[in-house]
């Protein structure tokens, strides 16, 4: 059966909210389309485990340009995975921390966009029905960047493993 092509998403700036429900659509593939749609923007990301084959579409955005930092917290439960891949995670990310965590959230940020999405998804590719939330909402932003920052204060650096 051949697959159906993923709807792309609408456009950002005339819809603050929406969501995707879908097996084929993936967490780097909703990253792509939001840079698309927005231009190059930092990135903060949290997910209970990543993959290999999520930080090589993440590394491919950076050499293109998209992505011009990426700040990575991952769950301490996932450490013995995480520091497997280490290197390949620091060479992609520029800053990556060890917590308590088991949410699922990319946040977008140039001077002109704030974009969260927030995912069933960990950075794996399980070939699931996943579903995600992405919005443009200011106030959700705001409130998951402070989080963010609560987080990283209870968060272990990778570099210190």
């Amino acid at each position: 059966m051949p697959k159906r092509e993923v709807n792309h998403l609408k456009p950002l700036s005339t819809t603050p909210y929406q969501a995707y429900f879908d097996n084929r659509l993936q967490l780097a593939d909703v990253i792509a389309q939001v840079l698309q749609q927005i231009g190059p923007a930092a990135l903060t990301i949290s997910t209970f485990s990543t993959s290999d084959g999520f930080l090589r579409r993440l590394h491919r955005f950076k050499n293109d340009g998209l992505v011009t930092s990426c700040s990575l917290y991952v769950d301490l439960k996932a450490s013995r995975k995480t520091t497997l891949i280490a290197g390949f995670i620091k060479s992609v990310c520029d800053n990556v921390y060890l917590c308590e965590n088991h949410s699922k959230v990319v946040l977008l940020h140039n001077d002109h966009n704030n974009v969260t999405i927030v995912t069933s998804q960990n950075q794996t590719q399980g070939n699931r029905t996943e579903c995600g939330i992405i919005t443009t909402d200011l106030e959700i932003y705001q409130y998951i960047a402070n989080g963010f920052l609560q987080l990283k204060a209870s968060a272990l650096p990778l570099d210190r493993l």
